[in-house]
């Protein structure tokens, strides 16, 4: 035998036997249910709008004087008061909804002999109509709209405010207690925690490049110098035996204001060479005693934050530094510009030449010097660094982690993977790898 429907069901426990002020009192309470839902929806989606609101559009909107102007400027002055009318206001709208709908089933069904499932119709009814018109569709629909909602309702809360004033203060007060306490036993978000919070939010709210940016100035902190120092054979240094025209003919070739003066090797740097001093004595003769004019060279372990380094460079006055390995030798070389690349990417001046540091053939295929930083390439193509902890070890660049991948100088053409990242070897000779064709597939 089939089973009725559920409508059927819920039809058989339907008041038919209605009077005349019933039927008034229905349409009264269906009236009033409809208003209190937009009234739901109204405050669910002012929080959303007005929370929302950027800078720019924040300005626009306060920058011609008026009532509504005033409203939002004072709203979002104090946003707790803002958030406690709106919660307040809320609460009483819905628990107003939560009455009249029960009023309303009373007139309209009968659950008497089954009142259990009278009370989880009911529920579920009133439920489904609070989430779905008073908090799901208005915060979609706000947030797209932030600004004409914001407009809109921002004198209307203001008067909600005032309304509710005496409740707000209560509230605001509490929360302020709660705040204290939860600031004295405090609360440190990990640099997981702020990336993540980077990574989730819109384009529309912050386009790429901000992101990249933002997620560079997080993890700012946590980069030491050995992981975005020029390496030791990218050093372009002087040697103290030569004499001044010799001297020029390097400094003209580098193109650097500051350059390394060392004996015999640079693991014995005596100190660095400002090219501005030289220009007194641009018709000196090639005798000239040019290393009085070196200034002392300022060096740094490998294992110093570049966060620390940027304060000493601000407040020593100075712009490069040596950096040393664990047995005082030179093992690379940091300068101001290095660090504030590490935030805002590759920075070229108008004496660098372009050359091209990468080739990207797609989304998901890049070609690298072999002699690049692993947090350089992990920049280009847009993948956090901490992929390759498991394997970089002590490496610091793209040969030497694949050196540590491969436990041996791998040939040309040879492919070694890595998850689900594919390393072909391009470029290589007896010594090290050239370069490297990367691709990955995205997970």
């Amino acid at each position: 035998m089939d089973e009725p429907p559920s409508s059927t069901i819920l039809l058989q426990f339907f008041n038919t036997h209605l009077s005349t002020s019933d039927a008034i009192g229905v349409l009264l309470y269906l009236l009033c249910l409809c208003v209190l839902i937009f009234l739901s929806a109204a405050f669910s989606g002012s929080e959303n709008a007005l929370f929302s609101l950027n800078k720019i559009q924040l300005d626009g909107l306060v920058e011609n004087p008026g009532a509504r102007a005033n409203a939002i400027h004072f709203l979002m002055r104090y946003p707790k008061k803002l958030l406690a009318t709106i919660l307040i206001a809320n609460t009483f709208v819905n628990i107003a909804i939560v009455l009249l709908s029960t009023l309303l089933f009373a007139i309209l069904f009968n659950f008497q002999a089954y009142p259990l499932l009278g009370f989880f119709i009911e529920v579920v009814i009133v439920t489904f109509l609070i989430v779905l018109f008073g908090e799901v569709i208005p915060k979609i629909y706000s947030f797209q709209n932030n600004v004409k909602i914001a407009q809109k309702l921002a004198v209307p809360l203001l008067y909600t405010y005032k309304l509710f004033q005496p409740m707000v203060y209560v509230l605001e007060s509490s929360t302020n207690l709660i705040d204290k306490r939860i600031t004295k036993r405090g609360h440190i978000l990990s640099v997981d925690e702020l990336t993540h919070a980077i990574e989730i939010t819109s384009e529309k709210d912050a386009p790429k490049q901000e992101k990249n940016i933002l997620k560079s100035v997080v993890n700012f902190g946590n980069t030491n110098v050995k992981q975005i120092m020029r390496q030791r054979p990218d050093i372009i240094g002087v040697d103290a035996e030569l004499n001044f025209k010799q001297l020029m003919d390097v400094i003209i070739d580098s193109g650097y204001s500051r350059v390394p003066v060392f004996e015999e090797n640079l693991d014995n740097i005596k100190g660095i060479l400002f090219t501005k001093d030289l220009l007194p004595h641009l018709n000196a003769h090639e005798n000239f005693n040019w290393l009085q004019l070196i200034r002392p060279a300022y060096f740094i372990p490998e294992s110093k934050k570049i966060d620390d380094l940027l304060k000493e460079f601000q407040t020593k006055r100075m712009h490069l530094a040596i950096v040393a390995d664990e047995f005082g030798g030179t093992s690379g070389l940091v300068s101001m510009e290095d660090i504030m690349e590490e935030i805002f990417g590759e920075i070229q001046d108008e004496f660098d030449e372009d050359e091209h540091v990468y080739t990207r053939i797609n989304n998901y295929t890049f070609v690298f010097e072999g002699k690049m930083l692993i947090n350089d390439m992990c920049k280009y193509m847009d993948v956090t660094p901490a992929v390759f902890d498991e394997v970089r070890n002590d490496a610091e660049t793209i040969g030497g982690m694949l050196l540590e991948i491969n436990s041996y100088l791998p040939k040309l053409g040879q492919e070694i993977k890595y998850k689900n990242y594919t390393f072909k070897i391009e470029s290589v000779d007896t010594r090290k790898i050239k370069r490297v064709k990367v691709s990955f597939e995205p997970k």
